[in-house]
This record gives structure tokens, C-alpha cells and sequence, in this order.
């Protein structure tokens, strides 16, 4: 088990932040800890995916501040994030990983080695040849992980990492999130997924119009949720 990051806990207060003048957060007060994978849910354009860029220090504040461990200032070296939809090099999945790590500065002659450590890790042993772009969408996705560890982070962002993949591509997928959590990374994940964030979540977070409607233990969020909103989500009705 890892020693905590010094980036953590992440605390948004009061953060604002808007694209092209339409309000994205809004005033949103959120503390990210230690522990268990943090699930964001929520309906569509309830600001997920900008939590998750906001909190890997991509986009800033138009109002509030983000700390990371109390610095306001704190460059993402023990942070990764894996996107809805990864782009891959026109390499090898092995080459892929080799390039990330590169980035990341690690040792020429530690880097074989690493690369067969993650391709192990995330299930894709045996595809260090494989062209990355030939890969299917839950393979390339299990790549993108494999190329986001590469920098050893202490904090991995994902960003509905299962969305368009079929249900054994994202048991497989799930399989790993579960694996590299149990290595002591801090996993924060935003999911449209309700049974899946059942299965993945430590601690839960639903978000509506920019704003925390309601946090709180996986297990309990998903049996007594405390607010209206809450439980109409979960039972599948809209949030307006």
C-alpha cells in the first residue's frame, strides 16, 4: 500500500466555472479524501466530466479556488486522467506504454519491465505487438489505463471509462479499476451508470446543474438516499 498523496485531499470551494458564458459548476463545494474509489454520478451536463478536469488541474476556476493537499498550486505530477474516448498512437500497445513513460521520465533501462508490470496489470499480457489502433474499445481502454499508470500517479481520474463498451468488455474493465484501487490509488470516476457505480464505489457523489446535490457511503447513498433529488435518480425518473 501506498503512502498518501500530498495532493490529497482535493477540496473544491465555492468553484464557479463557465464555457462560452454558460455556467458549468456552480458554486460547488466538494472535498475529494483518501480511500475508496469517489463515484461521480449524475444526469447528462451536470458537470461530471468538468469536476474531473477541474480537480487533474486542466481548467481553472472562473470563481472559488481548488486546493490539492491546501496548495493552490500543485503541478499534476502524482495525477493521471483517462478520457471518455483515448486517442491512440499509431504504434503497439507496448510502444504506447513506452511512450508514456518516457514522459514520465522513468529510467531507459526500467522501462521492459514496466511495460510487461502494466500490460499485466490491466489484463493485456500476451498484446505488447498488437497495432493499439486494431485493439477493440475495451482493449484500447484497458491501454489507456496502462498508459495513465505509467507515471505511478496517486490520484487517477476516469471519465466513464465504460460508456460504449459491451458488458464483458466492461466486467473486464471494472476487474482493473478494482485491482488498481487495491494498489492504493485514489480512483475518482464519473459514471452514467448506476449498477455500476453500486459495484465500484466506496463513496458517492451526485451532481445535478453544476451543483452537490447530496454525498455520502456508497452503501448508504444507494439504500436511505436523504434527498428528493436523490431518490428520484435512482428511481430513474428525470432530474429538471
Amino acid at each position: 500500500m501506498r503512502a498518501p498523496s500530498s495532493d490529497l485531499p482535493i477540496v473544491f470551494e465555492n468553484v464557479s466555472i463557465a464555457a462560452s458564458g454558460v455556467p458549468v459548476l456552480d458554486r460547488l463545494s466538494l472535498t475529494l479524501q483518501h480511500g475508496a474509489p469517489t463515484v461521480l454520478i449524475g444526469p447528462n451536463g451536470s458537470g461530471k466530466t468538468t469536476v474531473l478536469r477541474a480537480a487533474m488541474g486542466l481548467i481553472a476556476p472562473s470563481q472559488g479556488r481548488i486546493t490539492w493537499g491546501g496548495l493552490e498550486f500543485s503541478p499534476p505530477t502524482r495525477r493521471a486522467i483517462v478520457f471518455q474516448r483515448p486517442t491512440m498512437l499509431r504504434r503497439s500497445a507496448a510502444a504506447n506504454v513506452r511512450y508514456a513513460l518516457r514522459a514520465a521520465r522513468i529510467p531507459r533501462g526500467e522501462r521492459e519491465t514496466r511495460i510487461a508490470e502494466l500490460l499485466a496489470l490491466v489484463g493485456l499480457e500476451g498484446f505488447s505487438d498488437r497495432p493499439a489502433r486494431r485493439m477493440s474499445g475495451g482493449e484500447q481502454q484497458r491501454l489507456a489505463l496502462a498508459r495513465a499508470l505509467a507515471s505511478d500517479p496517486a490520484v487517477l481520474f476516469l471519465d466513464e471509462p465504460t460508456a460504449s463498451l459491451d458488458p464483458a468488455a466492461t466486467k473486464s474493465l471494472e476487474d482493473v479499476i478494482r485491482a488498481v484501487a487495491a494498489r492504493g490509488i485514489k480512483v475518482v470516476m464519473a459514471t452514467h451508470d448506476l449498477g455500476e457505480a453500486r459495484r465500484l464505489a466506496g463513496y458517492v457523489v451526485l451532481l445535478h446543474r453544476g451543483r452537490v446535490i447530496e454525498t455520502g457511503d456508497a452503501e448508504e447513498f444507494f439504500k436511505s438516499p436523504q434527498t428528493a433529488e436523490a431518490r428520484k435518480f435512482l428511481a430513474g425518473e428525470l432530474l429538471v
